[in-house]
C-alpha cells in the first residue's frame, strides 16, 4: 500500500499504480452501492443513483490523479460538486450522505491513500448499516405535514380547531398562500396525531368543513423542507 503514495513526492505515476488506484476505487465504491442496494431492498432505490455511487469515487480518484496542481484540483471538485447539485436530484436527504461519502472516498484514492479510503469506506459503510440496524432512520412517531385546501370565503381562524383537538395532540398553522388566483386558500400545518386515530375519519371530518376540496396529509415531511 505505501508504494502508492511515492508518486506524491516523484510526481510519477505509473501504469501500474493507476490500474491498481482504478480498481481499487471501483471495488470500493461497489461496497457503497451495494450496501445501498441492500439497505434499501424493499422499498426500493433509483438505480441511476445507484450507478452514480459506484462511479462517483473512480470519476473523482481519477481527476484528482490528473491534475497535479492543487488550485486545479480545487476547481475540478467544485465542478463536480456543481454537477452533482444541479443534474442529480435527491429525493432522499439521506442520500446526500451517500453523495459525499464518495468524494471522500475518491478523494483518498486520487491523493494515493488506499488504506485511508479502505478506512473510510468501511467506517461509513458500519455507521450507514446501525443506523438502519437500530432503524434510528425510520419514522416512529405520527408528525406529519397537513396542507388543507379551503374556499376564500372561509375564515380560517380556528375552523378546525374542534377537529384537530379530537384527533390531534399538537397541531401549528405554519403557512398561508392563495391558490387558483385568490379563488382558494392552501393552509399548511405541521401535525402530531394521538396514537391509532383513524386517518379516513379525521380527513372526512376536515372535508365537511373545506366543502370537499383538496387535503394533502404526508407523514414523511421534514419541517425545514416546508415551503
Amino acid at each position: 500500500m505505501d508504494k502508492l503514495v511515492i508518486y506524491l513526492n516523484t510526481e510519477i505515476l505509473t501504469v501500474q499504480t493507476f490500474l491498481i488506484i482504478l480498481i481499487v476505487t471501483t471495488i470500493l465504491g461497489g461496497l457503497l452501492g451495494g450496501l445501498l442496494a441492500f439497505l434499501r431492498r424493499k422499498e426500493g432505490y433509483d438505480r441511476s443513483f445507484f450507478i452514480t455511487i459506484v462511479l462517483m469515487p473512480l470519476i473523482i480518484s481519477i481527476i484528482i490523479l490528473l491534475v497535479s496542481n492543487s488550485i486545479a484540483r480545487a476547481f475540478s471538485l467544485a465542478g463536480v460538486f456543481t454537477l452533482v447539485k444541479f443534474r442529480t436530484t435527491i429525493s432522499d436527504t439521506k442520500d446526500i450522505a451517500y453523495v459525499f461519502s464518495t468524494v471522500a472516498i475518491g478523494l483518498a484514492m486520487g491523493m494515493g491513500y488506499v488504506t485511508f479510503a479502505v478506512i473510510i469506506t468501511l467506517f461509513i459503510m458500519a455507521i450507514l448499516a446501525l443506523i438502519a440496524l437500530l432503524k434510528l432512520d425510520e419514522i416512529k412517531d405520527n408528525h406529519a405535514k397537513l396542507k388543507i385546501i379551503i374556499p376564500e370565503n372561509l375564515n380560517y381562524i380556528g375552523a378546525f380547531d374542534e377537529v384537530f383537538g379530537t384527533y390531534l395532540q399538537f397541531y401549528k398553522l405554519k403557512k398561508v398562500r392563495t391558490t387558483d388566483f385568490g379563488s382558494t386558500f392552501e393552509l399548511t400545518y405541521l401535525i402530531n396525531m394521538k396514537k391509532s386515530i383513524n386517518q379516513k375519519a379525521f380527513i372526512d371530518d376536515l372535508r365537511v368543513i373545506n366543502n370537499n376540496l383538496n387535503i394533502v396529509l404526508n407523514q414523511e415531511y421534514v419541517e425545514r423542507a416546508v415551503e
